[in-house]
This record gives C-alpha cells, structure tokens and sequence, in this order.
C-alpha cells in the first residue's frame, strides 16, 4: 500500500524475464491503480508476440521481453496499490496464438503453453514507471 501519492507522468515500459514450453508465444502487460476497496482500474498496458528467437532465449531458456506500454499522466493515490498483470493473452483484445506458427486467419491446431515469470537476482523483471515529485502544498 503507497504511504504518500506517486505521480505518474510519461511512457511505462516493462522488462519481463519469461520462459515458455513453446516458442510461439504472447507476454502481455498491465499496469492497474489497485483502490483501497479491492476496485482495479487498468490504467496502460502492452503486449509482444514471441516467435522463435525473438528474442533469444539463454541456456536455462529464459527470454528477457521488452514491452512499451502506452504513456499516462496518473496520481496513484495514498492507501493504493500498484498492480502489475502479466499474462501470455488478451482475448479478444488481441488475436489468440495458436502456439503452432501457423497464419492466424488459417490455423487450425492449438497449443497450451507452460508459462513462467521471473523476478529474482539472475533473471531481473522490471516495471519503469517515470514519476514526477510533488510538492507539499
């Protein structure tokens, strides 16, 4: 829970440490202005379809994926929370993938995927957020 306002002014961008069980593969990202009564109000967020080698993995297969998200002018507020929603789709906001490669508009074979989110030491994920200091009026 913040202690004092965040302002919030500017691009956001994300650096997520990811591994999937398939090389075709969506990361999406939201960021939300979670409210003291639970109410989540999403606020930007980005999505990048990951093909094979794109980017490329390391030996333990995990994948650093750099998303931009749309820019905002935000107050999150005292008693918020910050929510960060990472997930591999955004239907029907975006296309599904099929996990196959295959032409959306042809596909017929789906795929489930095993999904992983990192965020320790070695595998960094990051969330940019480019705040503004505000002054005590």
């Amino acid at each position: 829970m913040l202690a004092h306002d965040v302002e919030v002014i500017g691009p956001i961008a994300a650096t997520i440490a990811f591994r999937s069980s398939l090389e075709h593969t969506d990361v999406v990202v939201r960021l939300c202005d979670v409210h003291p009564d639970g109410r989540s109000v999403n606020l930007c967020d980005g999505a990048r379809r990951l093909r094979p080698g794109q980017p490329i993995a390391a030996d333990d297969g995990t994948r650093s994926v750099d998303l931009d998200l749309v820019a905002v002018a935000h107050v999150f507020r005292s008693g918020h929370r910050l929510r960060l929603q990472v997930s591999s789709g955004a239907h029907p906001r975006l296309a599904r993938n099929t996990g196959t490669g295959e032409p959306l508009a042809t596909a017929v074979d789906l795929r489930p995927a095993d999904q992983e989110v990192f965020h320790d030491p070695e595998h960094a994920s990051t969330l940019t957020l480019p705040c503004a200091m505000r002054t005590a009026r």
